[in-house]
């Protein structure tokens, strides 16, 4: 049995006759013949049963015809989509860290909606923690993420690294000289969730620099973060990166402090499976794009 006979199969009974399924397909009448009794043969039952009105489908061939029919469309679904110079289509449910939509993930929505016109993105952007826990979930099929998959059915590639920084507004005045870790934890310090990394790390600092307690705040929101530091509320430590005109403006500062957090790394993770191609093929793009407009940058400097 192949996807000749049923093609032939459905022509004949939907056309109602052997030759206009012939005309059809573009071949000869005994050429549809053989293939309809090769297909019979296969089955073991008959398809099409001869009467003074014509050629009819049996009992079996009636309830043969909707699986073939499916499977002739799925043929041709096949090779149009292997034949098309954009293979991906469908939608892929993105999950993205705030940091890289302030970075590069524009250059990449751009070359995705170029080279696959027939690929919808479903984006989602939250913290780190947020999104592994969607990607275990299955609620997303791709999340760029700070840090490697630690889940053994996940699989990950490096995108990028970007220095974290202590930042401050000019207003209060602590960016004209080298600062010490225990001076800034005089001063609420602003920085990504609780859960995360950086925030982790920088209680650590704290702490082993003698501040007793600790006035974190953390935010989710990039732009909260940002706002409450250009306030002069505290001082902050994110990826100055994504402050750079800000920095370049005068309006923050970054500053000269004996201690940071390590760079935080970033990673497109996903899940291996059947239906993994198309969130594998755009996490190495990814790389690509983050490669080449995301690589470690000290400061805010390119």
């Amino acid at each position: 049995m192949d996807l000749k006979q049923i093609s032939a199969f459905v022509w004949v009974a939907e056309l109602g006759g052997f030759r206009a399924a012939a005309e059809k397909l573009h071949t000869t009448q005994p050429t549809i013949s053989q293939r309809i009794a090769g297909l019979e043969a296969s089955l073991g039952t008959r398809l099409f049963e001869r009467s003074a009105r014509g050629i009819g489908l049996t009992q079996k061939g009636q309830e043969l015809l909707p699986l073939a029919q499916r499977m002739v469309h799925t043929g041709a679904d096949i090779l149009r989509i292997a034949r098309a110079e954009s293979a991906m289509q469908g939608t892929l449910r993105l999950g993205s860290t705030e940091t890289l939509v302030h970075t590069w993930l524009d250059h990449l929505i751009d070359i995705l909606h170029r080279r696959y016109p027939a690929l919808t993105l479903d984006l989602q952007v939250d913290i780190t923690h947020v999104l592994r826990g969607q990607l275990a979930a299955r609620q997303i099929d791709l999340a760029l993420v700070v840090g490697p998959s630690q889940d053994v059915r996940e699989h990950s590639l490096h995108l990028c690294d970007y220095d974290l920084a202590w930042i401050a507004s000019p207003g209060m005045k602590l960016h004209d000289r080298p600062i010490t870790v225990a001076e800034l934890g005089q001063f609420p310090v602003i920085t990504y969730p609780s859960v995360s990394v950086p925030y982790q790390a920088i209680k650590t600092l704290l702490l082993q620099a003698g501040v007793k307690s600790p006035r974190l705040y953390g935010s989710a929101s990039l732009s909260t973060i940002v706002h409450m530091t250009q306030r002069g509320i505290g001082s902050s430590v994110i990826a100055p990166v994504v402050v750079a005109q800000e920095i370049d403006e005068g309006r923050l500062c970054l500053l000269n402090a004996d201690q940071t957090p390590e760079p935080l790394g970033f990673y497109a993770c996903w899940v291996d499976g059947a239906n993994s191609y198309v969130p594998q093929t755009v996490a190495a793009l990814a790389q690509e794009v983050a490669r080449k407009h995301g690589l470690k940058r000290k400061g805010h400097k390119q």
